[in-house]
């Protein structure tokens, strides 16, 4: 398997490439558009073809890259059938299997974040956007957040995986790049420790987070798979 994790330092945005080995098909996990040109030399040079572009949610804080690699590479956009769009090329649902050459994904539904949320498992692996963070979890006050929800998919489908998983998430703005499902379920300030659901909600219900700066635009854009002609943010 060819893995990379790609950074975006305005938002502090994680996109994963996945990539066969054996066909040199290839996937991306959270496309931000400002990185396409990036995304698109790096795969050249690996002698990569991108099948499917995969979001993890609609996104808040930057414009996907999903739209501009469709028309650029003809790759195909994949988003849950709760999200909210009509604009992708394939909706799916939880349980559903993602091929790629010899490499498999398998969408777990994780809504709280936003109703459309979606964590992808891939072997020793699990990508959840921003349901899990590393120490932390995506914020529930907007966007159909519910923290309530929120806690019952990350118990129910994320910590029910093997506790060596490794989890990379959608987002990091401490500087770390991966952690672990036993970390999480042990150290997590918000989830960790075997914190009750109601002590959860009782703790997102506190945290008074500032309104996300890109947040007018970059809804509006990624309700088009980032080709809203009008979204003027600064892509990130």
């Amino acid at each position: 398997m060819i893995f990379r994790q790609l950074f975006e330092t305005d938002t502090s945005t994680y996109t994963y490439l996945i990539g066969c080995q054996r066909t040199h098909r290839a996937l991306l996990i959270d496309p931000v558009a400002s990185e396409v040109g990036r995304y698109i030399e790096l795969l050249d040079s690996l002698g990569l073809t991108l099948i499917y572009t995969l979001e993890t949610h609609v996104h808040a804080d930057h414009i996907t890259g999903s739209g501009l690699l469709r028309d650029r590479l003809g790759s195909k956009s994949v988003v849950h059938r709760d999200a909210g769009t009509l604009c992708p090329d394939v909706l799916v649902t939880d349980g559903v299997l993602l091929q790629v050459g010899d490499i498999e994904l398998q969408v777990r539904h994780t809504p709280g974040h936003t109703s459309g949320c979606m964590s992808f498992v891939l072997a020793d692996r699990v990508f959840t956007g921003d349901a899990l963070l590393i120490g932390g979890c995506g914020r529930t006050d907007f966007q159909q957040g519910d923290s309530g929800t929120l806690y019952d998919s990350i118990h129910e489908k994320l910590f029910t995986l093997p506790p060596d998983t490794l989890v990379f998430p959608g987002h990091d703005y401490n500087g770390n790049t991966v952690s672990t499902i036993r970390q999480e379920m042990q150290k997590n300030p918000r989830l960790g420790g075997g914190k009750t659901r109601e002590e959860f909600i009782g703790i997102m219900s506190q945290l008074k987070l500032a309104y996300p700066k890109h947040i007018d635009a970059a809804l509006p854009a990624n309700l088009a798979c980032g080709g809203n002609p009008d979204a003027s943010v600064p892509h990130g």
